[in-house]
């Protein structure tokens, strides 16, 4: 069956009468230049309204032309879309029948959000069209002065399904009333403001954590946790209920740990969170790991490398083969590193494939494989038919064993750059580890390049930055002295709205980059202890992590208590 074509919007503009054919092949030559919609073209060369490429929208798309500026929407009407979902999806609800709501949106190919609708609100969702500046008046006719109020989803969860709510720690529940619960429109509406609040708010994770008496829910921003209005404890199974469910994860198994995801686009960006449940002694906890593309930067600049930090990165990115390592704990941004090391050198000319565990991000023009040891696809295993594939450069999600490492090894030998990763605490300590695993000392210093060792501190909020003068006892943690910083200017965060008044907002890195040159390459020959490996190291010009936090303090972008918390002190 042959494919359907929407007509062009300029023919639909031409048929209606509103344009002639001259003006839209004008309209098109201009677009050529400027890169705008036909439509908005046709407005600015003064030959349309906006009403009229809105009516022409509608019978593009099949879609209602609704005029939000004359109609009369029902409080119970707009009560289905919370003011934050309604300004993150950028619709306004008109109208409700049959379980059935209509939104009024400003851009019709935006399917998604009307999927995203019907996900987080259980209603069939219909659009109609009208005009950006039209939905954005009746935001703020009918939401104005509207905060959404978790204390008010709580009273009206209490009032709708408090009373036959069943206890969590129950040993046997009846699965039709978890589905019903899970179902419940308040439900819904406060996983909602819970998500989209989280996203607003750039967390990187969202916790539930039941306790004896309580039921905890918690942000994690910018590294540190921080905690919201707890729900009433008796609500913890629905709510935990409706996670599962979103997560396509099974409501009736509450023994065991189950792993899914929900992908959502919120305000055109994807957004995936990862959804992990543990069963406690208290019920279910859940927590969710939000990964906002849109809040990530993948720019070696906006990592918090100093510009000779970006061109040694580089220089290791385009060397021919070597092995290149990043090492750190848990979430210190590795894998952001990695990905923004890839990017540099993403082009038609290069193949990169990834291994990974778990994919964190799509690149465009990446190959990215995802690890199943369930299934026997580990990253030794990957790793051997990557091989096979002609790629240039190479990502391994983690060196996790000696058989991983020689295949990486075998890849760096035979022509390839490898990325991956190693938990150790700094850049000295991850060739101490890959000789610990079984690695050979000559293959380490024939094929590894640089370690780079990473930790990830908060910056201090530009809104609300301040100087200030530290006390000894904090420059004696930095292992300095009144007299080693006089002429300095020390900042710290005062506290505002824009920061959520903790004087904090975003995170940047801190580096530590160990060159393998002959010096280097002889104590690691010589099996050298670590404390003579870093000793070298340093000699040769590596930059400890302290010494790097100490610049980041220097330049005004963190604080003392940061780079204390974040780095020890080598003497």
């Amino acid at each position: 069956m042959p494919v359907q074509l929407r007509e062009p919007l300029g023919q639909i503009l031409v048929g209606m009468g509103l344009v002639s054919q001259d003006q839209v092949e004008e309209a098109l030559r201009r677009q050529e230049e400027t890169g705008q919609p036909i439509g908005q073209t046709l407005i600015d060369l003064g030959y349309l309204t906006q009403a009229d490429v809105v009516k022409a929208l509608g019978a593009q798309f099949g879609m209602d032309v609704v005029n939000l500026a004359k109609m009369d929407i029902p409080p119970d009407v707009v009560e289905k879309v919370p003011v934050s979902m309604a300004s993150a999806y950028k619709i306004m609800p008109v109208g409700f029948e049959d379980n059935v709501l209509t939104v009024a949106m400003a851009d019709p190919l935006n399917f998604k959000a009307l999927d995203d609708l019907h996900f987080l609100l259980s209603y069939e969702i219909r659009g109609a069209i009208s005009n950006a500046e039209a939905v954005e008046a009746a935001h703020e006719r009918y939401y104005s002065g509207e905060e959404e109020s978790m204390e008010d989803i709580f009273a009206q969860l209490d009032r709708e399904i408090g009373v036959r709510m069943p206890s969590s720690s129950a040993e046997s529940i009846d699965l039709e009333s978890i589905e019903e619960l899970a179902e419940a429109a308040p439900v819904r509406r406060l996983l909602s403001l819970v998500l989209l609040q989280a996203i607003k708010e750039r967390a990187s994770d969202i916790h539930f954590e039941p306790f004896e008496d309580e039921f905890k829910m918690r942000y994690r921003i910018d590294g540190a946790l921080y905690e919201m209005i707890p729900p009433p404890r008796h609500l913890s199974l629905a709510i935990i209920s409706r996670i599962k469910v979103m997560a396509n994860l099974n409501i009736a198994e509450r023994r065991l740990p189950q792993d899914g995801r929900i992908p959502l686009n919120i305000g055109g960006n994807p957004v995936e969170l990862r959804v992990s449940v543990l069963p406690t002694a208290y019920g279910e906890s859940v927590v969710m790991r939000v990964l906002d593309r849109s809040v990530v930067s993948l720019d070696l600049r906006q990592l918090g490398m100093l510009e000779e930090e970006v061109d040694l990165t580089r220089n290791l990115i385009f060397r021919p083969n070597g092995i290149v390592l990043v090492t750190g704990p848990t979430g210190c941004g590795k894998t952001t590193t990695l990905y923004a090391a890839l990017e540099e050198a993403n082009d038609i000319g290069t193949k990169i494939v990834t291994t990974e565990d778990p994919v964190e991000y799509d690149l465009d023009g990446i190959i990215q494989i995802q690890i199943r040891p369930e299934i026997g696809l580990n990253f030794a295993s990957c790793l051997r038919h990557i091989l096979r594939h002609d790629p240039d450069k190479i990502l391994v999600g983690e060196i996790r064993d000696l058989e991983t490492a020689q295949i990486a090894i075998q890849a760096s030998l035979t022509g390839h750059v490898v990325f991956s990763t190693l938990h150790t605490n700094d850049a000295p300590s991850a060739i101490t580890r890959m000789m610990e695993i079984g690695v050979e000392p000559y293959l380490i210093t024939a094929t590894c390049q640089a370690v780079i060792a990473q930790r990830l501190v908060r910056k201090i909020c530009v809104h609300c930055r301040e100087e200030y003068q530290p006390t000894e006892e904090a420059l004696m943690e930095l292992g300095l002295t009144p007299d080693d910083v006089k002429g300095r200017t020390f900042y710290r965060g005062r506290g505002c709205d824009r920061c959520n008044n903790v004087g904090y907002r975003g995170r940047t890195g801190i580096f530590e980059f160990m060159m393998m040159d002959d010096a280097v390459r002889d104590v690691i020959l010589a099996q050298g202890s670590l404390v003579q490996l870093r000793t070298e190291a340093r000699r040769r010009g590596m930059r400890t992590m302290r010494e790097s936090g100490l610049r980041a303090i220097f330049d005004g972008v963190t604080t003392i208590s940061e780079v204390v918390h974040a780095t020890v002190f080598e003497d």
